[in-house]
């Protein structure tokens, strides 16, 4: 391409954009996915490097287009390696923000504000962003790229890093879904196991020590798993049962087992029955209910479980004014949730606009702010790990 095409394509995009986050979010009109907060390293997709206060669209891609959005990295330091990776219905994967450990998979170590498709890649069935990594699998394999630096590519011996490719881990097939943590990785098969690999420390790979694994271990005494949810530091599982199983750090009460402690084997999250679904945030969880209703527990200092305080709770707590959710992700200290009326609502702290509401305030006692009105038409949400942006489709 010539430099002239490509400053018109760019001027183009950006104009796209601009364009594109001015137009009404409601009534299902806008077929856009959406993304507000910090944006330092490009990774709203928005075609800038400016922090949105309120859902702007990322660069090419609608709600149709995306099975899965997963959000990676943290926030505005210079370490922090915020950046996205979409999965397309058609199973082709885009990128999008910081590259410094070669997290966007397509070859460079350099950064990119709009989404770009990983070149190689095709009939991919899952995807998950970690702090400086990503997983996909493919055919029941999984590929992974980025920083290699604990061992989280899962490539055995070879010291390797960064990856910026996508390549195959080691000994694993017919997986059904993968997480990416800080450091560490986790793939649950379809025979109901989990396997880990990566950083060991506070027993995040649940295989009943703080070591770093080169390869995929299986998690002992763990079986007919469901789902897996992954945060920064800790894993929860839910099980054919309902119960939910936890392993990692434990300091802010994420594992939901009435201590502060690290388990490096998987425990039993207290006080919960027949649960639906589980999600992890950066250092809490999440879990719906039969019955439709909403338990959180783990870290609260910036009010992110909704509970009406900012303390960390080590158990569940059931959170009655928050009623039909139906994906819930968070940062370093903020929620948001996609909910079936179709809008998106959030809470904790506000000071990078990570709520999306417009403003900089974060929330007070049990209240939410609306970042999409209803009938927005989006089912999902997504965070980068650590960090203060946001993601809707």
């Amino acid at each position: 391409m010539t430099p002239p095409l490509r400053l018109t394509l760019l001027a183009a995009l950006s104009l796209a954009a601009l364009t594109a986050s001015t137009l009404p979010a409601s009534a299902g009109t806008d077929p856009w996915v959406r993304a507000w907060g910090e944006n330092t390293q490009g990774q709203l997709g928005n075609g800038s490097v400016l922090a949105q206060q309120t859902p702007a669209a990322v660069l090419g891609i609608t709600r149709d287009d995306v099975r899965e959005l997963s959000g990676g990295g943290g926030g505005a330091a210079a370490a922090a390696n915020p950046f996205a990776v979409a999965l397309l219905k058609d199973g082709t994967v885009k990128s999008w923000g910081s590259n410094a450990t070669g997290q966007l998979g397509n070859g460079t170590l350099v950064a990119q504000s709009f989404p770009a498709t990983v070149a190689g890649l095709s009939g991919v069935s899952e995807v998950s962003a970690g702090l400086n990594h990503a997983l996909a699998v493919k055919g029941g394999r999984v590929l992974a790229w980025g920083s290699n630096a604990s061992k989280q590519l899962g490539t055995g011996q070879d010291t390797t890093n960064p990856y910026r490719a996508p390549i195959p881990v080691q000994s694993l097939d017919k997986v059904k879904d993968v997480g990416a943590g800080c450091d560490f990785s986790v793939a649950l098969r379809q025979d109901g196991t989990v396997w880990t690999w990566g950083k060991g420390d506070n027993g995040r790979l649940g295989t009943g020590n703080n070591t770093t694994r080169e390869t995929p271990q299986k998690v002992p005494d763990l079986v007919d798993v469901e789902s897996v949810a992954v945060g920064c530091d800790h894993v929860l599982a839910l099980t054919a049962d309902g119960v939910v199983k936890s392993w990692g750090k434990g300091a802010e009460g994420q594992l939901g087992n009435d201590s502060t402690a690290d388990s490096s084997k998987p425990v039993d999250v207290a006080y919960l029955d027949a649960v639906a679904r589980v999600f992890a945030t950066s250092a809490s969880g999440f879990a719906v209910l039969d019955d439709g209703s909403l338990a959180g527990w783990g870290k609260n200092t910036d009010r992110q479980l909704g509970d009406g305080t900012n303390a960390n709770r080590t158990t569940p707590v059931v959170l009655d004014h928050l009623k039909g959710v139906q994906s819930i992700s968070g940062g370093a200290d903020f929620t948001v949730a996609a909910l079936d009326d179709g809008s998106v609502i959030g809470w904790g702290a506000n000071a990078a606009a990570q709520l999306g509401d417009g403003t900089t305030s974060g929330t007070t006692g049990t209240s939410t702010v609306t970042a999409l009105p209803p009938n927005s038409g989006i089912t999902h949400v997504a965070t980068t790990v650590t960090g203060k942006s946001a993601f809707a489709y």
